[in-house]
């Protein structure tokens, strides 16, 4: 009985805030960084700093999205249904540090690394997408996350209704596969970063696929002739 009151007073009062600062960490930890080298002082951004940045933003948002694609079966697997109150927080801090991951790989790389103007920035990028394979994954998933984040509030719930919402939201499984293409196809060689994304993905849409059959077969009750 104390365990489940206090998880119930854990849902109520701090699940949202601790959700909040935690998502927020990996981005104050990168700041910090980016204070510490500007001031000259020793920092963990290695010899390019700005490559370690973009980089160290698409993985975070990488991560959070497999988080929040492992909600649901976290909430299957303990009832804890409280967790389903920051689903969407999560799924909007993905959306954001790939902003910040996309927005570090044009103004960093692009305008400041290599020199460009605005107009070439927007050329690179274009070329960029053409000719890697890598950046036309990742722009994909980041043109896929941008409506699930414009939809993410409970008045476009109401706007779009619940069926229609829920499928447009279901492309956030294609979205977590191309993303993880996009990691895999970005580092060189055969590491195990990759693999350890992809297998976690691989678990989560079994999970689901696993979950969709079973309601499938699961007997409806016979309704009791009136």
């Amino acid at each position: 009985m104390a365990r489940s009151a206090f998880l119930r007073a854990f849902g109520k009062d701090w699940l949202k805030p601790l959700t909040f600062w935690a998502l927020a960490l990996p981005g104050l930890w990168l700041a910090w960084q980016w204070g510490l080298l500007l001031s000259g002082a020793p920092n963990e951004l290695g010899f390019n700093p700005i490559e370690k940045t973009h980089r160290f933003l698409g993985d975070t948002a990488l991560r959070i999205l497999l988080i929040s694609l492992a909600i649901t079966p976290f909430r299957d697997l303990t009832r804890w249904l409280p967790i389903m109150k920051v689903r969407r927080r999560v799924g909007l801090a993905a959306f954001w540090y790939a902003a910040a991951h996309l927005v570090a790989y044009l103004g960093l790389d692009l305008y400041l690394a290599a020199g460009m103007s605005l107009s070439g920035m927007w050329a690179g990028l274009w070329e960029d997408v053409i000719k890697r394979i890598y950046i036309t994954l990742g722009m994909t998933a980041f043109i896929l996350l941008i409506p699930l984040a414009l939809t993410s509030f409970n008045s476009m719930v109401r706007r779009l209704g619940a069926k229609l919402w829920q499928n447009l939201h279901y492309s956030v499984y294609p979205l977590a596969v191309i993303a993880c293409l996009h990691y895999g196809f970005m580092v060189k060689g055969n590491q195990l970063g990759p693999w350890v994304h992809g297998g976690i993905l691989a678990l989560l849409l079994a999970y689901r696929l696993v979950a969709g059959i079973r309601r499938r077969m699961k007997p409806q009750p016979i309704a009791s002739a009136s």
